[in-house]
């Protein structure tokens, strides 16, 4: 356990969580505040929402020894959502509303917190440092706690909100990249921390559209964040690795490495955009266009291209025999250049970053429109890197219908709910009710270690 993790562990709130009315009272669409997560028996409840631009999707899952055992499973069509962002916040209410009354319903239980995603609206992540004086002293779990605190109290403008501010290592002196600092001696005492922040408007929205369901939020999670956390083995996470979570509307980056996140990013394009250029190409309804790209779909044009024939439905034309018949090969003209150009995009923040090689040649493709045929050859082709296809890891009781890479992002948050890795800036450890006093300190280790 890291000296982050530890101290974590130690400051679990013993706030209890309050109870939320009753979904009949007139209280739609009122933000709900972040709460900090509480501590978490064996037994107990945690749940996860992922709101994204073509499906919003909830668990419930039960705490068991060494995994989350899903027992309650929601997933309703998105709708009032664009490129990550809500534009119809009633419509996304509903659909929300929607997820969490079926897992509920399954589950055979109400749930009261929920952590939450955010797809969209969130920029790309910047390290900074935060460092106090120790004055030669030897640096225990108080310095720890003053520097972390030092970083969370960092001030963005107006219109941004922290998401997260994740410790990625910590410096003493001129000594960089310790894990942990505790029992050594130095003048000052510095972290880095990752910061990621999005849009105050958008969090602010997401908040109003998950309050029609009455939850507490308890903690928002960026995208490729909880897809890490979902399907990357411990190695990789270690020795470097770039998530890329292709969804619906946006596909977002996160690049791990010795065990944090130390970069994320997101570009606005997604599976809707290649669905979206298949319907005006072929002049085609939108669901047929789905459905051309599901079942003849493919990143990779092959020899037998042109002989395969494929029946196109025409908008406005009611009668089959209308239908126009193209080659397939027409098809794969139109998904190639958009999945090349979203590959593009990504290697360009990620070189534009500077974490490209942090990263290492290790590429893990998640998110419904990773499983397009061809995807993860393209991948390789582009990025030059080695790339496999990351499902759902260490979660019991998934269906097989919701086991695959479109549901990494939402097995990812009952990760982190899980390991309670909720970062809370700005806040103060008075405020999450740490005990203060040698009394209290004395006590609070009594009741964590005995």
């Amino acid at each position: 356990m890291t000296a982050i993790d530890e101290l974590r562990t130690r400051e679990k709130s013993a706030k209890a969580s309050r109870k939320r009315p009753s979904r009949n009272k007139a209280l739609a669409g009122k933000p709900r505040r972040l709460v900090r997560p509480p501590h978490r028996p064996r037994g107990s409840l945690i749940a996860a929402l992922d709101i994204g631009t073509t499906k919003v999707c909830c668990f419930i899952a039960r705490i068991q020894t060494a995994q989350p055992q899903v027992i309650g499973i929601g997933h309703q069509v998105s709708r009032g959502l664009r490129n990550g962002k809500i534009v119809d916040l009633e419509a996304a209410g509903l659909s929300a509303v929607g997820a969490v009354h079926a897992a509920e319903e399954m589950a055979g239980e109400t749930i009261q917190q929920i952590v939450a995603n955010v797809s969209g609206g969130f920029g790309a992540s910047r390290i900074i440092k935060a460092e106090i004086n120790v004055a030669g002293r030897e640096v225990g779990d108080s310095e720890l706690q003053r520097v972390l605190d030092q970083g969370y109290q960092l001030r963005e403008p107006g219109d941004r909100q922290i998401i997260h501010s994740v410790p990625v290592g910590f410096s003493i002196d001129d000594s960089r990249g310790i894990r942990d600092p505790r029992g050594m001696y130095g003048e000052r005492l510095g972290v880095n921390m990752n910061v990621v922040t999005a849009s105050a408007a958008a969090v602010r929205n997401l908040s109003a559209a998950i309050g029609r369901s009455h939850l507490e939020i308890e903690a928002l999670v960026v995208g490729p964040y909880a897809s890490g956390l979902s399907c990357l083995v411990e190695d990789e996470i270690g020795l470097g690795v770039t998530v890329i979570d292709m969804g619906g509307g946006t596909t977002s980056i996160g690049v791990f490495f010795d065990g944090n996140l130390i970069f994320a990013d997101s570009v606005p394009v997604g599976g809707c955009h290649v669905t979206n250029d298949i319907a005006r190409g072929l002049s085609t309804p939108i669901a047929h266009a789905e459905r051309m790209k599901t079942l003849f779909g493919t990143a990779i044009s092959t020899s037998t291209d042109e002989r395969e024939i494929i029946a196109v439905p025409q908008i406005g034309e009611e009668e089959e025999g209308n239908a126009n018949h193209v080659p397939k090969s027409l098809l794969v003209g139109i998904i190639a250049p958009r999945i090349e150009e979203t590959f593009e995009l990504v290697r360009d923040r990620l070189e534009a970053s500077g974490f490209d090689k942090m990263a290492g040649r290790r590429v893990v493709l998640t998110g419904g429109a990773a499983q397009l045929n061809g995807v993860r050859e393209f991948a390789g082709l582009i990025l030059d890197k080695q790339v496999r296809i990351g499902r759902p890891l260490r979660v019991a009781g998934l269906a097989e219908a919701t086991s695959g890479p479109a549901f990494s992002t939402t097995a990812g948050l009952l990760h982190f709910a899980l390991s309670e890795r909720a970062e809370v800036p700005h806040a103060s450890r008075a405020a999450a009710g740490a005990p203060s006093g040698f009394i209290g300190r004395l006590g609070h280790w009594l009741k964590e270690n005995i």
